[in-house]
């Protein structure tokens, strides 16, 4: 599990894909601190298992269901990603549980900014919506977001200055 709180932006330094799959390694140093092989990592909000970790980066094998239900089949090399460490029992929960398992993916409709803040709007596939709560909580690219406006077909999050950086 996770919260949803970004500790490290990431880099896509190498894509290897297969039949089945793909191995990427990112580039990162906060994230493989205290990190055993095995381990879990949250790469852009999907769980995945850290590899041949080094003090610059780990590796990790991505399925391809995972591939193609999440963003992380559109990446390439030279990508920012979001990365995050699973939670421990003395962890803070400053976002929101965040499990890492992908249900779906949205489309960007538009990003405006007031002052520093910004309204993002995501198109959801229909057969999510049922899953989501006005004023709830939802994970986008691994980030804790609440839902400030929800319409029958998309919904808009609120991103203050910090998560915006």
């Amino acid at each position: 599990m996770f919260t949803g709180i970004i500790e490290e932006l990431g880099e896509i330094s190498n894509l290897e894909k297969h039949a089945g799959g793909a191995r990427i390694k990112i580039s990162a140093e906060v994230v493989t601190e205290n990190t055993a092989e095995g381990d879990s990592i949250a790469v852009n909000g999907v769980c995945l298992t850290a590899l041949d970790i080094k003090a610059d980066g780990f590796s990790a094998d991505v399925s391809g269901e995972t591939l193609n239900r999440t963003t992380l089949g559109k990446l390439s090399v030279g990508a920012k990603v979001n990365l995050e460490r699973a939670v421990t029992v003395s962890t803070r929960l400053g976002g929101h549980i965040v499990q890492g398992h992908v249900d779906a993916c949205g489309k960007f409709l538009e990003a405006v900014q007031t002052g520093g803040f910004w309204t993002v709007r995501i198109l959801f596939p229909k057969e999510i919506g049922q899953y989501l709560v006005y004023k709830g909580s939802i994970s986008v690219e691994g980030i804790s977001l609440t839902i400030a406006d929800l319409a029958e077909d998309s919904f808009a999050i609120a991103v203050i200055p910090k998560t915006w950086e």
